[in-house]
């Protein structure tokens, strides 16, 4: 899926169906939107709110219209799956959001730089695949020292903070620094 392509299109069709959703993205989705990847990506992950039956049913619809015009978009692909995320980012990530795509129906916001990169980081660390999203959001030194220790509380396995630190460490090479 090419985030922009797609984002605008799902706009187009929400109006012409006369609903609307304002909502957080993140993931690859977002950093898509915001330009800092270029690659497709599977799915839009939507942090907030939870998604109303009525635009996951329209989202669904929207997937089928494409795959007939051989666009390969899961019907899944507007999804809640990162929701649970929200209970555990940096206190006030809320009043930090920033804007990301505003449409006739659709209003996406993007969690702050800094959020959205610890977000990645912990994804990073706990599903080791998120290596070359970290690479492409070019944390400084300072951004890599002040995610630590937020990422390193995300688990309460006694392994993972020294999991977290050698992640961490791996990433700060490919990037050209230490940590």
């Amino acid at each position: 899926m090419k985030p922009k392509e797609i984002i605008a299109e799902f706009d187009q069709y929400l109006h012409q169906r006369g609903q609307q959703l304002n909502a957080v993205v993140i993931g690859g989705a977002a950093l898509a939107l915001l330009g800092i990847i270029t690659r497709e990506t599977q799915d839009c992950d939507i942090l907030d709110p939870n998604i109303p039956e009525d635009i996951q049913n329209s989202a669904k619809e929207f997937a089928q219209e494409l795959s007939k015009r051989g666009c390969d978009l899961k019907v899944d692909w507007l999804n809640n799956g990162p929701a649970s995320l929200k209970d555990v980012l940096p206190p006030g990530w809320q009043l930090r959001l920033e804007k990301l795509y505003f449409g006739k129906s659709l209003s996406l916001q993007s969690l702050s730089r800094s959020d959205l990169l610890k977000s990645k980081l912990f994804a990073f660390c706990d599903r080791g695949q998120d290596l070359q999203d970290c690479i492409a959001l070019k944390p400084t030194k300072e951004e890599l020292r002040d995610a630590l220790e937020w990422v390193k509380m995300q688990d309460a396995n006694p392994g993972w903070p020294a999991h977290v630190e050698s992640q961490f460490i791996k990433l700060a090479r490919k990037l050209g620094h230490g940590l």
